[in-house]
């Protein structure tokens, strides 16, 4: 008799050739879907909460799977573990109902955006934040920020490849704030469109530097032309923070991660 496991997962997202598994094996859910059968004895996949591209890292993923046996949790986190290889960790391991679904049953999703701000390249960081050498204006990223708020159609800032079925999405968290070199992008949606957080960055990035005003913001909306928007920016500072679920669910807040005890 199978029964449904929720697993928490983190991963830097440097080694990977993005979540979703390819031929080459070089993915998150490859590497997950394959320590995962090492415990449970046979082969089990795993669905994820929100698939994340090449070079994009986690601080909170969700995924979920029918366990064909029954493990004791600490089986499903430090069992799992042992055979995951560096760069991507369980956190937490928790039976659920099976109607509980990672991707259907979330009600929203979580990004953060970590950008490095001064003339030199990063070094310790490398990988881990995106990277602009010019001055930034806080205060006019906040005022477009704030015109991405409530529901649009976010087509200006959805990639061609995109496969969702609408571009309207109700944003309900668009923020940033400045820690001394780092600018930290903070964003919530009901659901975010294919390199949607990316394009958000660079269009935010272009009018921190003067080039645009922050009604540019208003302008791209309204257009809906993504050829209009700047370009899609580095995956190297996009963390997925993990999306939420309604209470009942009794899973670990997604805000409860690493990210919210740094650059503070």
């Amino acid at each position: 008799m199978t029964s449904r496991i929720a697993l928490g997962v983190e991963y830097c997202g440097t080694a990977f050739r993005g979540w979703q598994s390819q031929a080459h094996g070089t993915t998150v859910q490859d590497a997950l879907e394959s320590a995962v059968r090492e415990i449970a004895g046979q082969p089990v996949g795993v669905t994820c909460a929100g698939r994340t591209d090449a070079g994009v890292h986690a601080s909170q993923q969700v995924v979920h799977f029918d366990a064909p046996a029954a493990r004791p949790l600490t089986a499903w986190v430090r069992g799992v573990n042992s055979h995951l290889p560096d760069g991507v960790a369980v956190r937490w391991a928790q039976p659920v109902g099976d109607e509980f679904h990672a991707r259907f049953s979330a009600r929203g999703r979580r990004y953060r955006y970590l950008l490095l701000n001064r003339p030199q390249r990063p070094g310790l960081w490398q990988g881990r934040v995106g990277w602009f050498h010019g001055p930034l204006d806080l205060a006019a990223m906040q005022d477009a920020c704030g015109r991405l708020l409530g529901e649009h159609d976010f087509s200006a800032f959805r990639a061609a490849e995109c496969q969702a079925k609408s571009p309207v999405k109700t944003m309900t968290d668009a923020a940033v704030r400045q820690c001394g070199v780092m600018f930290i992008f903070d964003f919530a949606a009901s659901a975010f469109l294919h390199h949607m957080v990316r394009n958000l960055v660079g269009t935010l990035v272009q009018i921190g530097k003067g080039a645009q005003p922050p009604a540019w913001v208003d302008e791209l909306l309204q257009m809906r032309d993504r050829r209009l928007a700047a370009p899609t920016f580095s995956p190297d500072g996009l963390y997925f923070r993990g999306p939420v679920y309604e209470p009942h669910w009794g899973l670990p807040d997604p805000a409860d991660d690493f990210l919210d005890g740094m650059l503070t």
